[in-house]
């Protein structure tokens, strides 16, 4: 068959063929996400990862297939508000609109690189205000840290003190209070294990954590390359597998921005 040249010339692009083209011409694609598996740093409570091949071809099958064993919380991770709260919303009930928000990136690397048990400021907030405008109402706002730069040394992700007290940052009451009650956002992120600093959660405290999800918002843990995205201006997708009644699962995460 022969295409009639005239007729594919004058062929219109649909719209969102016109935009994806433009996407992909003028953004960058960063990925957020580490690559998972057995013995990586993970909450020392879980279990680590097994992982088997039932169907193997160097063993003369005609495919590959993998058998994985892991907790919900595992590698980069979405937590939804049931993983905290009893009859808060599953993974599945979590809809797709949720999923692509504009990424706000709050910087305290600085300070993280002289002292680990650093958090956020509201001063932290402004400032980035003060450069950007109003944090966008429903967006994502990722806590960059450059503690990712550790994965995946499960000891250097621990920072553990000769008391066996965890020392790495993480949020702050005050900042999660603005960010969710006054910026109206929908969720976070951050490069760490835990919402809250290595300080409080060697003590057994998860507050923030409980705070974030009891608002029925939902969070992403163990993120990287944050340093790779702007600040502001740049766009999140985070999906993940769809289990019906699911409390946590392995996400794919990644920024759509413009090059720096």
């Amino acid at each position: 068959m022969t295409l009639n040249p005239a007729t594919t010339a004058a062929a219109v692009v649909p719209p969102l063929w016109a935009l994806h083209r433009e996407l992909i011409d003028k953004t960058v694609r960063t990925d957020l996400t580490h690559a998972f598996h057995p013995g990586q740093p993970h909450f020392p409570a879980f279990p680590d990862e097994k992982r088997e091949m039932p169907f193997d071809m160097s063993r003369g099958d005609g495919f590959n297939v993998h058998r994985y064993t892991i907790v919900g919380q595992w590698g980069t991770h979405v937590d939804p508000p049931v993983h905290f709260v009893a009859g808060g919303r599953p993974l599945d009930e979590i809809p797709v609109e949720e999923m692509i928000l504009p990424l706000v990136v709050l910087d305290i690397s600085a300070r993280v690189a002289t002292d680990p048990d650093a958090v956020p400021a509201l001063a932290d907030v402004a400032a980035w205000e003060a450069r950007h405008g109003a944090v966008p109402t429903g967006a994502f706002v990722a806590l960059r840290s450059d503690w990712s730069r550790r994965w995946p040394d499960a000891a250097a992700m621990a920072n553990k003190d000769d008391a066996g007290v965890s020392h790495y940052p993480g949020w702050s009451a005050e900042v999660l209070r603005y960010l969710f009650e006054e910026a109206g956002v929908t969720a976070i992120g951050h490069e760490q294990t835990d919402t809250d600093p290595g300080l409080a959660t060697s003590a057994g405290d998860f507050s923030l954590e409980s705070y974030v999800l009891e608002r029925d918002r939902w969070q992403i843990e163990l993120m990287t390359n944050l340093d790779q995205v702007p600040e502001a201006g740049a766009l999140i997708v985070a999906t993940w597998p769809k289990p019906q009644g699911g409390s946590g699962f392995p996400a794919r995460v990644f920024a759509l921005h413009h090059s720096s």
